[in-house]
């Protein structure tokens, strides 16, 4: 089973790499002895992220998830980023493709497949729903001084 390679860290930033996306199915995540996803990858725990969490997933033609889900808390938003395939919301199916992108709130109940002939991949952000604010949207500071590579 392939591995996040670390790249870098320090107090203010962490660096991993998953390899090519191509390379995806090399994952797999293991929720149990008999729960086992092909191609999908967490990366929150490896960046120590503090505010939400994201995986990458890889569908072969004809996969799919093959359960609905929902959560308590979390909304998440879905970025494809090639091939393409079908998302399910509350029994509502619509087709996605690379450059598409879905938000779900935590009770749609989802689901994902490929019903394309080549992979389906997947970027996932998780974060906790209602926690954005209009303050949020000018949150970033631009600082003087050049940037020196």
């Amino acid at each position: 089973m392939k591995q996040i390679e670390k790249v870098a860290e320090a107090k203010n930033f962490a660096v991993v790499n998953f390899g090519e996306l191509s390379g995806l199915g090399e994952y797999e995540l293991r929720l149990g002895p008999e729960v086992k996803i092909p191609g999908k990858v967490f990366g929150g725990a490896a960046l120590r992220t503090t505010g939400g969490d994201f995986s990458f997933q890889l569908f072969q033609p004809g996969t799919e998830t093959g359960f609905l889900h929902t959560h308590k808390n979390h909304e998440e938003l879905y970025f494809f980023l090639s091939g393409k395939g079908e998302f399910q919301v509350d029994g509502q199916v619509f087709p996605v493709g690379e450059g598409s992108v879905v938000r779900v709130s935590p009770e749609g109940k989802r689901s994902v497949r490929n019903n394309g002939t080549g992979p389906l991949v997947m970027l996932c952000v998780q974060y906790k729903a209602g926690t954005f604010t209009p303050e949020d949207a000018s949150d970033g500071n631009i600082l003087s001084g050049p940037v020196e590579w």
